[in-house]
């Protein structure tokens, strides 16, 4: 072996590896601190840490990539040690560790090893070669630069067959002992095949492999280290960091602004001091205004397009891909890295690679110095808009990406500070400020829902301990009122004490905060907070109970921030336990097939999943049957989250329209929800495919209220003006 040759290489490209991300570090380190700790926590970080980076739970979504990636991962791991060997041998030919000599249990033990993954890596590069070059997978980003790594990592795998050339002429390690025939052995599967199928050849030819096999492994180890920080195979390095470091705040919880609303306006005054808007640090504006765990998400990318794969927006023909977001956001970062940084080598960008899929997203990078503002020089405000921040593309990432947050940040920044937003959104703006609630009707008719059913409110009854929030959609919406009748009486039912705000409820502020107006939303949750506040202080409200999803993770996630902190249950959760009191039974057999839709604010933010399923297991009659790879948290959004319940689509191919198509093809009868916007969404599905005669949509609550004998007449049909009094 040549000792100075490996020196330099080593020396070379570790070095080079070291100036390479020196140089991403100092890009990093240009995003702003995160306002909590990313090192708390640190046994639930670590468990995060093997469950998804390496366990890898969530590459499983895609089973036989999935599998194909795990091969490839544990094989490297594997590997790692062989290459460390050879390392050593080439400054000392014999080397092997101490605990992998060939002669050791432990040394034969990882020899098989060794060779049974080195060829289980090269089945799962065969599977990625296949999605890359035959059937052509449309979610990935296809390039060369894929086909390259994927040819290195197989080269690397052939290349540490070298054992077996070692092991059938004089070469680097040892000679053959004279009359020695190579044979295949378990032992060795790798190593001892390769010594069979060479065996024929003249010496010198197989010591010339040997020699290329041992210096392509040991030198491509390297130069495979060297492309990853230029590559969107960076994520090789940064995803454990970037699981390890995730938010662990909850889901359903957007960061504040700022700590009040009087603090957010002069934060936004001294912002906008200047006459350039888009330098203002309120939301996202420039690539600057990022966090550093944003840049690093940007890293960590590795294009494997599952999120946008499960994005209602890009599945129906917008203009969102949250990769392409991503990539776009990346690209540009790295064009200003000079800028950002003073660093006059610059970085290489995979615009390239992202030009190609121009259909999925609208990254247009302006020629010469590249343009400092996002919107809409690299994001187009459609991009944006077209979000209904229903987490499915975060809950598919399968290395702790956030989404949700960084469309809601460049939202707050046009609205807040800009004034931009679609028009659509002026008049829910205006009733939410003025009445409380995005339909601009009366507050004095807030409780008019309840007319007739004796329920308290907390101004006759202070002290109460249970506080049924209504929300806005149950209070004002005729059919949603229905929702909140049936909640009612079930709980009065059971024997439950519980009162409404009436018209000291307002709004939460969900459809503002996710629409970006952020200054709206700490209005609304500063006046509320102090309502729930006063009402404990004189010895009431310790529990919440919601029919809206949105105003429970509002109220559960969100409004700690200001102050409220209480228990929150939504009503399917409540009425569950209920049951399991036999405080309710249910007493009327409700026959008919049903299949139920999970609302993303109450299941991919909150995990609530089984309680609105367990109600209807419990109903007799009832069959509950399950929309095939779209349930729990595949389940495809209704399409009214994010503000989307008050604005148009961008094109007719429509969200709730896809989603009720799913659960009609299920041979269900009634399509039940527990959620007020995805029932209005889906009710509209069911209508505009002019099925309403055969088909209901109905809310758990209110199948639970037929089955206990307190239902309100039977209105849950499709067809309002057609009420069916049986579910099937």
């Amino acid at each position: 072996m040549n000792p100075v040759l490996m020196a330099s290489i080593i020396l070379g490209l570790v070095g080079l590896f070291l100036v390479s991300a020196s140089k991403r570090l100092r890009l990093l380190r240009i995003g702003k601190p995160t306002d909590e700790s990313r090192v708390d926590r640190v046994g639930e970080r670590l468990a995060a840490v093997w469950d998804l980076a390496f366990a890898q739970r969530k590459l499983k979504y895609y089973w036989l990539a999935g599998v194909a990636h795990q091969l490839i991962f544990a094989g490297f791991l594997v590997l790692l040690l062989r290459t460390l060997v050879l390392w050593g041998r080439g400054f000392y030919p014999p080397f092997n560790l101490f605990v992998l000599a060939p002669d050791s249990t432990l040394g034969a033990a990882y020899a098989f090893v060794k060779d049974v993954f080195a060829l289980l890596v090269l089945a799962g590069v065969s599977v990625f070669v296949y999605y890359r070059a035959i059937k052509r997978e449309k979610r990935m980003t296809l390039s060369g630069e894929g086909l390259l790594i994927l040819g290195i990592i197989a080269t690397m795998m052939l290349s540490s067959a070298d054992a077996g050339l070692c092991a059938t002429m004089q070469t680097i390690v040892a000679p053959l002992a004279p009359g020695h025939e190579p044979v295949f052995t378990l032992a060795e599967p790798g190593g001892s095949l390769v010594s069979v199928l060479l065996s024929g050849l003249d010496s010198s030819l197989l010591s010339v492999l040997a020699h290329a096999g041992f210096w392509t492994h040991s030198t491509l180890v390297l130069v495979f280290a060297n492309i990853l920080p230029y590559s969107k195979h960076f994520h090789i390095i940064t995803a454990i960091p970037n699981v390890f470091l995730a938010d662990f705040t909850p889901r359903g919880r957007l960061r504040p602004l700022a700590e009040s609303t009087e603090a957010l306006m002069a934060q936004v005054e001294k912002a906008t001091e200047g006459e350039d808007l888009s330098a203002a640090r309120v939301g996202y504006a420039r690539i600057e205004h990022f966090t550093w765990k944003d840049i690093l998400d940007f890293y960590t990318c590795t294009e494997c397009g599952r999120c946008s794969d499960n994005c209602p927006a890009f599945t129906t023909g917008k203009l969102l891909s949250p990769k392409q977001l991503t990539l776009d956001l990346r690209n540009h970062l790295y064009a200003r890295q000079t800028e950002l940084t003073g660093d006059a080598s610059g970085a290489r960008s995979n615009g390239a690679d992202a030009s190609a899929e121009s259909a999925e997203g609208a990254g247009n990078e302006a020629k010469g110095a590249p343009p400092k503002e996002l919107v809409p020089n690299v994001i187009h405000p459609d991009v944006l808009w077209a979000c209904t921040t229903c987490r499915a593309c975060e809950e598919q990432c399968p290395v702790s990406i956030s989404y949700v947050d960084k469309i809601v940040q460049m939202r707050r920044n046009l609205v807040v500070i800009k004034g931009e937003f679609p028009q659509e959104l002026a008049k829910p703006f205006e009733g939410m400020e003025v009445n409380g609630n995005p339909w601009n009707l009366s507050r004095m008719d807030r409780a008019a829902w309840a007319e007739g059913l004796e329920i308290p409110t907390f101004a006759e009854k202070p002290a109460t301990k249970v506080l049924f929030w209504v929300g806005c959609a149950a209070s004002y919406d005729d059919r949603a009122k229905k929702i909140a009748r049936s909640t009612a009486k079930l709980l009065k039912a059971a024997g439950v004490d519980f009162a409404i705000l009436a018209e000291e409820e307002s709004c939460t502020g969900d459809p503002a905060r996710r629409a970006g107006n952020e200054y709206l939303f700490s209005m609304l949750a500063e006046a509320n907070a102090a309502t729930l506040n006063g009402y404990k202080e004189q010895g009431g409200i310790t529990q919440i109970i919601t029919t809206c999803p949105h105003c429970f993770n509002t109220l559960k996630n969100e409004y700690p921030n200001f102050g409220a902190k209480f228990e929150v249950i939504h009503h399917s959760e409540y009425l569950l336990g209920l049951l399991s009191e036999k405080k309710l039974v249910p007493k009327n057999a409700v026959r008919g097939k049903v299949v139920y839709h999970d609302s993303c604010y109450l299941g991919r933010y909150n995990d609530v999943y089984e309680p609105p399923r367990e109600i209807l297991k419990r109903i007799d009659g009832l069959t509950l049957v399950e929309a095939e790879h779209s349930n729990r948290n595949k389940g495809l959004c209704c399409g009214a989250g994010g503000a989307q319940m008050w604005m148009e689509e961008q094109n007719k191919q429509r969200v709730n329209v896809k989603r009720t198509l799913q659960l009609i093809d299920t041979g269900a009868t009634t399509l039940a929800t527990a959620c007020p916007f995805c029932m209005t969404m889906v009710r509209d599905g069911i209508k505009s495919e002019s099925r309403e005669e055969e088909l209901q949509n109905l809310d758990v609550v209110e199948v639970l209220a037929r089955a206990c004998g307190v239902d309100e007449h039977g209105g849950g049909s499709a067809n309002d003006d057609q009420p069916q009094a049986a579910v099937a």
